[in-house]
């Protein structure tokens, strides 16, 4: 089997991309800035109110995004997700592998289609999300490949599969075999609402199973309930390894066995925030994998998330394989 810098697990959609006016959200009770979890008929009501030239098709999913940004670096990846099989499992096996990842699961049949994420971006940038998780929530155990586990240097797993007990048993699962092969666990806590629903579990992983935390400001306030980003990173520091915690233009802190480290970001004026901490990760992962110091990574994955915001969507459009020696120097 190929070696991997990068083994990835999460919920595999398909992403249905769009931007509208903040009076479309309004209108249609969207809660902005955030992921909404949402039943297919109720998705594909919204679907219908926007203009069908406007939409694109994305293989997604936070960690699958993560991972197609470590192989635009120049590292390597193989994910597990589970699609259906139908016409968006189909175009989501052949995007990701056109990507250069591997894709661990092969369609299967059943019950279910595809899960599907739209995500709609408004002009001041910030992404909305409305997710049918389709079949992609039905991950189990049964799915997980020991073999990729042990060939990969870091796995990487993301908290939105704290929605159902089959995929939160396979994420645990996984991190467990990465501990019993020596290989590093890095987790996302993925968003407020995650944290919010999973605190006690997701404390609990921090500080048993997980070497890399990535965060930002508000979902570290989340967990540690304090009511500042400076106090978060204070109380992250006393429960996590290693973690990086984005905060906006701010950049990102590195918080390393209680030290705290600000590595400045790269301004620029964002058109969409869709998939900027998913790239982020991408950065750091392909750092830490590629002989680069925090220091060096974070920066990268500062640049990387910057790039990823100037774009509509959560992937770049172009390789970034010859950029890394004009960024880190």
């Amino acid at each position: 089997m190929a070696k991997f810098d990068v083994f990835g697990l999460g919920n595999a959609l398909v992403d249905i991309v769009t931007t509208c006016e903040d009076s479309f959200l309004k209108d249609n009770k969207i809660q902005k800035g955030v992921m909404t979890l949402v039943d297919t008929k109720t998705q594909i009501g919204v679907i219908e109110k926007l203009h069908p030239d406007d939409l694109s098709l994305r293989s997604g999913g936070s960690a699958a995004n993560t991972l197609i940004g470590v192989a635009n670096s120049g590292g390597t990846g193989c994910y597990t997700g589970k699609v259906a099989m139908d016409t968006d499992g189909e175009f989501y096996k052949l995007d990701m592998e056109k990507l250069g990842i591997a894709f661990e699961i092969k369609p299967v049949s059943g019950d279910g289609a595809t899960g599907t994420c739209l995500v709609l971006t408004t002009p001041d940038g910030e992404r909305t999300m409305l997710t049918s998780l389709g079949i992609s929530s039905h991950i189990s155990k049964s799915d997980i490949d020991e073999e990729a586990i042990k060939n990969s240097e870091i796995v990487y797993v993301e908290g939105y599969l704290w929605d159902r007990d089959n995929s939160k048993e396979a994420s645990v699962y996984t991190m467990e075999l990465a501990k019993k092969h020596g290989k590093k666990v890095a987790f996302t806590y993925s968003d407020p609402f995650c944290v919010n629903r999973s605190r006690a579990d997701f404390v609990k992983l921090t500080k048993e199973l997980v070497d890399i935390v990535f965060c930002n400001h508000e979902e570290a306030m989340s967990l540690t309930e304090t009511s500042s980003p400076e106090d978060a990173l204070r109380a992250l520091g006393d429960i996590a390894k290693l973690a990086f915690m984005t905060w906006s233009a701010n950049g990102a802190f590195i918080v390393n066995e209680g030290i705290e480290k600000l590595v400045s970001g790269f301004k620029v004026k964002p058109i969409d925030s869709n998939g900027a901490g998913d790239g982020f990760a991408a950065g750091v992962l392909y750092g830490l994998t590629h002989g680069l110091s925090l220091d060096q990574a974070c920066k990268w994955g500062n640049y990387y998330a910057s790039r990823v915001i100037l774009e509509v969507g959560p992937r770049l459009s172009y390789s970034m394989k010859s950029k890394l020696k004009e960024i880190i120097t």
